[in-house]
């Protein structure tokens, strides 16, 4: 298959008994931490306090834009991102922080990967991707509540977490809510079809055209990782947000 790699050494599986398994995982309320986890790449991009990326499949085109805009913004500070980069914009914003050099992590709905996807490759090489899954390598195909799992899963592996949309009533709009009952952090960005994201206690995060929040914080946010690619600036706690002028 010319758009893909086969494995050159095997996914490393982690028990919850094992002590790289995720703290997060376990820390996070609720029966969401797996018995097993399946990781490829560097297990240390988890300490880089990555931002969960989600957007409901519907979402109005004006979002779409602003989504581009802060994807665009994110790559260029080289924030840490992760995500299920499953609906189309979340697919949009893989494509585009793929291009950059900061930290990524994608999770499937589904088994881990036997086959390496092509845009994959050389983000796994260069150790700037980790590729992690909750599932066992049966699950060959996704389904809805597969990528429902697979959500809260993000979510819980996440610093804070941004709903680019969230379609009233839907599973999307219901992850939200469940993780501000966690105490998270949530972001949405400014628009009036994201008005119950913000009465949820989402704070507002403009794209560019709308004044670019700074990727950086007011007070000092030091991560401890030996991977070089977490030495990128972390996006800052909610209180901490300062806006380009």
């Amino acid at each position: 298959m010319p758009n893909s790699h086969r494995l050159e050494r095997p996914p490393l599986s982690l028990v919850r008994t094992n002590p790289r398994y995720p703290a997060a995982l376990r820390a996070c309320p609720g029966p969401i931490a797996p018995a097993a986890i399946t990781a490829l790449g560097d297990l240390a991009l988890l300490d880089c306090r990555p931002l969960a990326l989600f957007c409901s499949a519907r979402c109005p085109g004006s979002l779409i834009v602003q989504a581009s805009d802060l994807a665009h913004a994110l790559r260029d500070h080289g924030a840490a991102v992760i995500g299920g980069f499953h609906t189309p914009v979340e697919r949009a914003c893989l494509e585009i922080l793929l291009g950059g050099a900061g930290p990524l992590i994608v999770c499937p709905a589904r088994g881990m990967y036997k086959i390496i996807p092509a845009e994959f490759r050389k983000p796994l090489a260069d150790g700037r991707l980790l590729l992690l899954s909750p599932f066992d390598e049966t699950e060959h195909r996704v389904t809805v509540e597969l990528a429902a799992g697979r959500n809260r899963f993000v979510a819980a592996l996440a610093s804070r977490v941004l709903f680019v949309h969230s379609a009233p009533g839907g599973r999307t709009e219901a992850l939200a809510r469940e993780v501000v009952g966690w105490g998270k952090p949530i972001y949405t960005l400014k628009h009036a079809g994201n008005s119950y994201l913000l009465a949820l206690g989402a704070a507002p995060m403009p794209a560019d055209g709308a004044g670019q929040p700074e990727i950086t914080t007011a007070h000092s946010h030091p991560v401890k990782s030996t991977n070089e690619h977490c030495d990128a600036p972390a996006l800052p706690e909610k209180d901490d947000i300062q806006w380009k002028p």
